[in-house]
C-alpha cells in the first residue's frame, strides 16, 4: 500500500501503476475478469459520472448492490468523487432504505432504489474514462456505515479516509500478512457490510491482489469457484465454515488445496468448527475481532496463535484494554478478570453522523460495548455483550427494532426480542410476545409481519406467546430469562 494514500481510491490507482497487467476481479457469475489498469479506468469514468449526476465534495451516496464488480467500481468511484458512501444492502426492505437515506441526506443511490424517493444511477459498467484525480484530504469523511451500535437505533458510524486507510496499513503490517500481491482472495461476503469491505475488498485493493468475487455464498459454488481459479485466501464467517465442513473430506482436500489462508470475523468462531477446518485441511482458521466503529479489525489471531475461543491480539497500532463500567483501566497487579473492552487507534471512526456524539474520548479511546478477558498469553476472549445486541451472521440486530416492528400488530400487549443459539447464523432473533384478551394472532402471522418489514436477518425464527413477560423490581424486562425455552 503506498504511505501517500489519502483517499481510500488512491489504493486502486497505486495497484493500477504497480501492476497495471495483474487482474484485480474476477466475477465468479460471468466468468468475466479485470486488470487493475481497467478497473482503476472504470472507477475514472464512474466518478466523473457521479460529478455529472450533481455529486459534490461531501455529498452522500448510496451503493445498494450485490457483491460483485458493479459494487467495486461504484464504492471506489464515489470515494474519488470525494463523495461519502452509503453501504445498503441489495435486499433491505424499502422502510430501512427509506430511513438510512433520509438519515443520511443521500443525494443519490447506485443500484436499485425500489420504492424509495431518491435519485437513482444503474449500475455501471467498465467503460474507461478520462482520469480523474481524487477530491478531498484524508480527515474527510469516507464511509457512513449504520450499525445497531449500543444505542437502539441504527446510526451512522463516521468514517474518515484516514481511518480506513490506517486499518488497511494495520492488517498488511501482519505475519502472515492476510493478502499480498500474489493472492487470489474469495470474496463472497456482502461487501456492504464493514467486514466484506475492510478486511475484503480494502485490503485486496490495498495490496494489489485479486478478488474472486461471489455474490452469495454457497459452499458448492465456492469449493468450484476455489479450485477454478486457485484461491489463495479465504476471508469468511463462521456459517461459511460450517457449510463447508458438511461437504466429504476428499472433495475438500482436493478443492482447497491452493488456500494458504483461512480466516473469519463478524461473529465468534465454534470450537468444533476451528478443529474441524484443521482436522480436514491440515490449517488453522485465523479469528478476528472488531465492529464498524473500529473501522473494523481490531484483533485477530494472526498477532498471536489461533485458539478456541479467543480473538487473538490487538493488531499493530492498536491499544486494546479491560476498563470498568467507569471507564477506568483495570488494575494489571490484580487476579485477571472480566472488563468492558476498550479500543484506540488511528483506525476508530470519528463519532455518530451527523455531529460526531458518542466517539472515542478525549484521550482517544472507545468502548466497544463487549465484555471479555485477557488469557495469561495476552490474548482476548469475549465473553458477554454490555447490551443487548443480537449478531446474525455478523450482522447486528438490535431488540428494540424488531420489538417495534412487532408492536404494530393488532393484539401485541408487549413483546420482547432476544437472541438465541443458532448453528447456522451463530444467533437468531427470538421474539416472545405477550397477546390481549382474545386475540387469535399466530406464529406465522408474527413472522409474516416481520418479513414484510425488516431485513432478512433481523426476522423472528422462532416466536412464542407467553401470559405475561419477566421484570426486574425497578420494571426493567429481564430478557435473559427470556433467552430460555419457556416452560
Amino acid at each position: 500500500m503506498t504511505a501517500s494514500a489519502r483517499n481510500v481510491a488512491d489504493l486502486v490507482r497505486a495497484s493500477a501503476h504497480r501492476g497495471p497487467k495483474h487482474v484485480a476481479l474476477v466475477d465468479v457469475t460471468t466468468s468475466g475478469s479485470w486488470t487493475w489498469a481497467e478497473f482503476d479506468a472504470a472507477v475514472d469514468a464512474e466518478a466523473h459520472r457521479l460529478v455529472r449526476a450533481g455529486v459534490t465534495p461531501g455529498d452522500r451516496v448510496a451503493v445498494r448492490l450485490p457483491t460483485g464488480p458493479g459494487f467495486c467500481v461504484a464504492v471506489f468511484g464515489a470515494l474519488r468523487a470525494g463523495g461519502v458512501v452509503v453501504p445498503a444492502g441489495p435486499g433491505q426492505p424499502a422502510r430501512e432504505l427509506r430511513r438510512l437515506i433520509e438519515d443520511s441526506g443521500a443525494r443519490l443511490l447506485v443500484g436499485d432504489a425500489g420504492e424509495v424517493d431518491v435519485e437513482a444511477l444503474p449500475e455501471p459498467g467498465f467503460e474507461p474514462g478520462e482520469e480523474f484525480t481524487a477530491i478531498g484530504s484524508a480527515e474527510d469523511l469516507a464511509v457512513l456505515g449504520y450499525t445497531s451500535g449500543t444505542s437502539g437505533t441504527p446510526r451512522g458510524a463516521m468514517l474518515s479516509h484516514r481511518a480506513l486507510l490506517a486499518n488497511v496499513e494495520q492488517c498488511a503490517s501482519l505475519r502472515p500478512a492476510p493478502v499480498t500481491a500474489g493472492d487470489r482472495v474469495l470474496l463472497a461476503l456482502p461487501l456492504f457490510h464493514v467486514y466484506g469491505l475492510g478486511p475484503g475488498l480494502l485490503q485486496v485493493a490495498g495490496a494489489g491482489a485479486t478478488a474472486v468475487l461471489l455474490e452469495r455464498f454457497d459452499p458448492d459454488q465456492a469449493l468450484t469457484a476455489i479450485r477454478e481459479h486457485r484461491v489463495t485466501t479465504l476471508v469468511g464467517v463462521p456459517p461459511m465454515y460450517q457449510a463447508i465442513l458438511t461437504l466429504p473430506v476428499e472433495r475438500l482436500r482436493e478443492d482447497l488445496a491452493t488456500v494458504r489462508l483461512f480466516t473469519s470475523g463478524a461473529a465468534p468462531l465454534a470450537p468444533g468448527v476451528l478443529d474441524g477446518v484443521r482436522r480436514v485441511v491440515g490449517l488453522p482458521v485465523f479469528e478476528g475481532y472488531g465492529l464498524t466503529e473500529t473501522g473494523p479489525v481490531l484483533t485477530t489471531t494472526l498477532a498471536g496463535e489461533p485458539k478456541a475461543g479467543s480473538v487473538g491480539r490487538a493488531l499493530p497500532g492498536v491499544e486494546v484494554r479491560l476498563v470498568d463500567s467507569d471507564g477506568r483501566p483495570l488494575d494489571e497487579d490484580d487476579e485477571p478478570g472480566t472488563g468492558l473492552v476498550s479500543a484506540r487507534g488511528a483506525n476508530l471512526f470519528g463519532g455518530y453522523w451527523p455531529d460526531g456524539a458518542h466517539g472515542p474520548d478525549a484521550e482517544g479511546w472507545f468502548r466497544t460495548g463487549d465484555v471479555g478477558y485477557l488469557d495469561a498469553d495476552g490474548d482476548l476472549h469475549l465473553v458477554d455483550r454490555a447490551g443487548d445486541l443480537i449478531i446474525v451472521n455478523g450482522f447486528n440486530v438490535y431488540p428494540h427494532e424488531v420489538e417495534q416492528v412487532v408492536n404494530e400488530l393488532p393484539g401485541v400487549a408487549e413483546s420482547a426480542a432476544v437472541g438465541v443459539p443458532d448453528e447456522r447464523t451463530g444467533e437468531s432473533v427470538k421474539v416472545v410476545l405477550v397477546r390481549d384478551a382474545g386475540s387469535g394472532l399466530t406464529e406465522d402471522a408474527v413472522k409474516e409481519h416481520c418479513a414484510r418489514r425488516l431485513a432478512k436477518f433481523k426476522v423472528p425464527t422462532a416466536v412464542e406467546f407467553a401470559d405475561a413477560l419477566p421484570h426486574s423490581p425497578t420494571g426493567k424486562l429481564a430478557r435473559a430469562r427470556l433467552r430460555l425455552p419457556l416452560t
